[in-house]
């Protein structure tokens, strides 16, 4: 097999780094010339993310990697870069050179032309990617794209071969009035709910420059909202196909889609405005819009489309937002085959309350589902958190074996197993993982989903409250207000995880005022948390109405208080803490829990 020599990586290397089109901060230049040279050099199994953050971006020899993600975030950053590079000019380049995500060490495919066929050839040891899935929903479409997947040996972002999917598109829209859904999974167009094509944003500047600026937006943003799993995303080869001046609703008509995304981008005085908005096609309403400037003199274009992308997806696509909101008080919701979303709206709304009412229905709504579509990643996801609440808040627990926490497990791992990139299913498994009290595995799953998501408040949400209940409490604390920030339709009960996060900070005032604005008021623990937080700030009152509800819901609990708490891994410090705060509390601890020493 042709392999690539160092000299023509390098020249790769030289080419991309000279080339306008990789338009990025220094730092991420020295990174890629650095992870390329150190696996030219044979070190490749050295390329690691302390390693990077000290000789790269400067970092001290104690550098945190779980408290510090630069690493991570840059390395999103410059694949983002390399995607963007050889999509816009480098389609013809001989050598392709990228970032295979789960790692840093790079990857380097040499493009080889014979008679009648092109294929790639990896030259490193990884093992050889899965081809490339069909992107048409249909068998002729299949057919065709199955032609192209079986000469593309690595993920070749290349603009030929691009260029090539999306004229097979094209040529299928040309022959078929059937609505094309593209880059995503089967069981995701049984499933009704909301779905969205992404326009191609406009350039109003006349100015060619502002093509590749559009262009390279309205991909940053279909790139971001595919990460969202309970939304259907349309590729850009239907959105390619529809006419300007066509209207929401006859897009909706033609291809199925309830929801639009469009915009355009201006440039004037080397400043950029960004201008966004999604229509309903149902409604032909505005349902959403925002603008956004950025100083081109300042900010390199890649930084501005992530970031922009970035605001738009996070907006558009969270499971507390506006499509969902939007389709929550639809009549599409009531037609046949809507019980799915039907489905996952409730159990969304379950998450808001956590009331005890809605759990039951919740579990066997989504019980159904999961039997109706059983390789639907996502309900799976969420019905492993039903399962988890039956233990967890002693929840419509049903008797029998597997126990609870044996179901959501499995219920976890289906949904991992049917799609690994499913952030809604590496989140609940996250969360499993935590219960059966392994928070160091279950932290690195949420990391990994993270890394596949960092717009998804939901899981920023969750897997910030993981930490701090880890006892990283400053750190989750942080992840918990991003993701409230970045979405205020964000579920109460992480409001009263930050209030418990700002206790345990000693910062009492703050937790006063979140537990008071927190409506969890059908939710047990937190009329725990409550008693806590007012017991210790001097509010008597509050503090013994809090106490004494929790205790009517939750009767029992103080039988085994020291394993209430082993179940929820609450470090050896922590739990000292919480011992002698639900003594101070009036909480009927046991004498010799309460005065045990750190």
């Amino acid at each position: 097999m042709l392999r690539p020599s160092e000299a023509d990586v390098r020249a790769q290397l030289a080419r991309i780094l000279g080339n306008v089109e990789f338009s990025v901060p220094e730092r991420l230049r020295h990174f890629l010339s650095y992870v390329v040279e150190q696996a030219l050099a044979g070190h490749a199994d050295r390329i690691k993310a302390y390693s990077i953050a000290v000789e790269v971006f400067g970092r001290g020899v104690n550098f945190d990697i779980q408290n510090d993600p630069v690493v991570r975030i840059e390395a999103g950053r410059l694949r983002r870069a390399l995607e963007r590079y050889y999509l816009v000019v480098g389609g013809r380049d001989p050598i392709l050179i990228e970032i295979p995500k789960g790692g840093y060490a790079p990857r380097f495919c040499r493009r080889v032309d014979h008679p009648g066929q092109a294929k790639l050839q990896l030259t490193s040891n990884q093992p050889e990617p899965v081809p490339l899935r069909p992107l048409l929903g249909s068998s002729r479409g299949e057919e065709l794209l199955a032609f192209t997947a079986n000469w593309l040996r690595c993920r070749w972002f290349a603009g030929v071969s691009i260029a090539l999917m999306i004229g097979l598109g094209l040529l299928f829209v040309g022959i078929s009035d059937l609505p094309i859904v593209s880059t995503i999974q089967k069981e995701r167009i049984a499933v009704a709910g909301p779905s969205i094509i992404v326009r191609p944003f406009i350039n109003l500047s006349g100015d060619p420059e502002g093509d590749v600026y559009a262009a390279g937006l309205s991909e940053e943003i279909l790139a971001q909202l595919v990460h969202f799993k309970e939304l259907t995303v349309f590729g850009r080869e239907t959105s390619g196909a529809v006419p300007a001046g066509v209207s929401a609703p006859e897009i909706r008509r033609k291809f199925g889609n309830r929801f639009t995304l469009e915009g355009s981008v201006r440039m004037f005085d080397g400043r950029l405005r960004i201008t966004s908005r999604v229509l309903d096609g149902a409604t032909a309403t505005v349902i959403w819009s925002d603008a956004y400037d950025a100083d081109l003199r300042t900010s390199s274009i890649v930084d501005i489309e992530m970031s922009v992308a970035s605001k738009v997806a996070t907006a558009v696509a969270q499971p507390y937002g506006i499509l969902f909101k939007q389709m929550a008080s639809s009549r599409e919701t009531r037609l046949p085959g809507s019980e799915a979303y039907q489905c996952s709206f409730r159990f969304y709304r379950y998450r808001t309350t956590l009331d005890a009412r809605e759990h039951l229905p919740t579990r066997e709504c989504l019980e159904r589902m999961t039997t109706l579509y059983p390789d639907y990643a996502t309900g799976w996801a969420m019905l492993a958190y039903l399962y988890l609440d039956e233990d967890r808040f002693d929840r419509n627990r049903r008797p029998g074996s597997p126990g609870p926490v044996e179901r959501a497990r499995k219920a976890a791992q289906t949904a991992v197993r049917l799609e690994p990139q499913n952030v809604r299913a590496l989140q609940a498994l996250m969360t499993v993982l935590f219960v059966l009290k392994d928070p160091a595995a279950a932290l690195r799953v949420g990391d990994q989903a993270l890394a596949i998501n960092p717009n998804d408040t939901e899981l920023l949400g969750e897997f910030g409250s993981r930490i701090a209940q880890a006892g990283e409490w400053k750190r989750g604390a942080a992840l918990l207000e991003e993701a409230m920030a970045r979405n205020p339709g964000h579920a109460d009960y992480y409001v009263g995880i930050l209030a418990f996060a700002a206790y345990m900070q000693n910062d009492d005032k703050r937790a006063v005022e979140l537990i008071r604005g927190a409506d969890l008021r059908r939710f047990p623990i937190y009329h725990l948390v409550a008693a806590l937080i007012f017991a210790r700030a001097g509010l008597h009152d509050e503090a013994e109405n809090s106490r004494v509800r929790f205790l009517n819901l939750r009767p029992t609990f103080f039988d085994d208080f020291e394993g209430e708490l082993d179940k929820r891994n609450f470090n050896t410090r922590d739990r000292v803490i919480l011992f002698r705060a639900a003594a101070l509390a009036g909480f009927p601890v046991k004498p010799h829990i309460a005065d045990v020493k750190e």
